[in-house]
């Protein structure tokens, strides 16, 4: 990971246009080729960022330009740079997921046909370069499914859930990959995000996965 304190303004390319004027920030350039633009507030949350896959070019001038597949653009220009250091942080051993998420996601396994009729398990933790998925599997139509399982599902796990997508369909043996996003409840501004990537929103019901009746679970 390479973390770069610096003044600079950012500009955004691509569906929509957006401008961050000059201000001291945190630039992340991640493994994963991910770089993520971030202030002193908002928590974890970045004021701009680019997904990976996309690449990093430093021009002369002190100009950045990350450019995604899709041709999006994230500029950034350096007006003063504070630290620049690079950090190797080896493989992450992943969440330890709750008892609760562990069980629901042990659960839709064993009753995959919670996803539809004619659903069958692939496995569950399927492994990727990222990290594992919660449950990959194939519909009706021997189409492959990959399913990310939350307690609380918000946009982080939207986006979790795409970055598994965009390296399951690198795959020839399984793309196309469709992704559902699965949780006890599901926050609207994910939902919006996953309906806008094609992520399919299930609403899981702890209880009524249990054993009591599931006529709470909801596929949309």
């Amino acid at each position: 990971m390479r973390l770069v304190i610096a003044r600079c303004s950012v500009d955004y390319a691509g569906r929509l246009t957006a401008h961050l004027p000059s201000a001291p920030r945190l630039i992340l350039v991640k493994a994963d080729g991910s770089v993520s633009i971030h202030a002193d507030d908002r928590a974890y949350k970045p004021l701009n960022w680019m997904s990976p896959p996309c690449t990093l070019k430093e021009g002369d001038g002190s100009v950045w330009t990350v450019v995604n597949k899709a041709g999006e653009k994230l500029i950034i220009t350096m007006e003063e740079v504070l630290h620049d250091s690079s950090h190797e942080l080896g493989v992450d051993p992943g969440l330890i997921k709750d008892g609760v998420e562990a069980h629901l996601q042990e659960l839709l396994a064993d009753r995959i046909e919670t996803l539809g009729e004619g659903y069958t398990l692939i496995r569950r933790e399927y492994p990727t370069a990222i990290g594992p998925v919660d449950i990959l599997c194939r519909d009706a139509d021997g189409a492959t499914v990959a399913v990310e399982l939350k307690r609380r599902g918000d946009i982080d796990g939207v986006e979790q859930l795409t970055r598994y997508l965009e390296l399951l369909n690198r795959d020839p043996h399984l793309a196309p990959v469709r992704g559902v996003f699965a949780a006890q409840e599901i926050k609207p501004q994910a939902r919006v995000l996953a309906t806008d990537r094609g992520i399919g929103c299930l609403v899981l019901d702890y209880d009524a996965m249990r054993g009591i009746e599931d006529d709470k679970l909801r596929l949309f």
